[in-house]
């Protein structure tokens, strides 16, 4: 097996003595969300990013100039609502500071309540990309990423961000052979790329082809799924619970 293969290996399947015990495996699901999240933003919310921040403040520099399909209100909405969230996520972080495996369960149940409510505001919704169902939808999903950005910083696993992928690409292409590095954990950044893909390309297809709220059903499954996973591991003395 090569290295980049064995690297995404035992990042799906982490081995026993893993520092990060089963946090990897669980992060690539995160990122799939992110996909799934910002497919729906994107193509019925109307050019706006719940959980790419830096595509937000791009939008609304493309708004102030005059630029047609953008609005100012909904990328400010989606600024403020994911630094609330972070916020939120901090104060997970701090709450459950000494368990990781109980941090990321209070994260991954907290979130999938966020995009369950906003799978029945946007199915009820006449057009959840107008009017209050619009905005409602913005905040309460930018709260859900910036939920998971604040607590996945804290948790600190190499490379698996669940939604920045500049840096890791960058990583794997600077720290790689053809920019002079030993070790660019190639197999593990491209899997976090996938991750991504993978979610915005089932989003977008979800989406457009069959329901428009169809892409919040499934990332708030995913993350019921992930939260039922962590539930065994909530009373785990292992070592990678321990903070970093």
């Amino acid at each position: 097996m090569t290295k980049p293969l064995r690297d995404a290996w035992t990042t799906l399947v982490p081995p026993a003595d893993n520092r990060h015990g089963p946090l990897p495996p669980l992060l690539v699901g995160l990122t799939v969300v992110t996909g799934l999240v910002d497919a729906f933003s994107y193509l019925v919310l109307g050019h706006v990013f719940v959980a790419n921040m830096t595509g937000n403040v791009v939008f609304m520099a493309f708004a102030l100039a005059g630029a047609k399909g953008f609005s100012l209100s909904a990328s400010a909405l989606a600024l403020l609502a994911f630094a609330a969230g972070a916020a939120l996520g901090g104060r997970l972080a701090n709450r459950f500071h000494d368990h990781r495996g109980r941090l990321v369960l209070a994260l991954v149940a907290a979130e999938a309540v966020l995009v369950l409510v906003s799978y029945a505001c946007g199915a009820l919704a006449a057009d959840p990309a107008r009017g209050w169902a619009r905005y409602l939808l913005i905040a309460l999903l930018g709260l859900a990423m910036g939920a998971q950005n604040g607590v996945v910083r804290r948790l600190a696993v190499p490379d698996l961000t669940t939604t920045v992928l500049t840096m890791t690409i960058t990583g794997a292409a600077a720290d790689g052979r053809l920019g002079g590095g030993a070790d660019g954990k190639v197999g593990r950044r491209l899997l976090s790329a996938a991750a991504m893909f993978l979610g915005a390309c089932a989003g977008a297809l979800l989406a457009l082809h069959v329901s428009s709220a169809l892409p919040l059903l499934a990332c708030g499954l995913l993350l019921v799924l992930e939260a039922a996973a962590l539930t065994r591991h909530a009373r785990s003395t292992a070592p990678w619970t321990l903070p970093t």
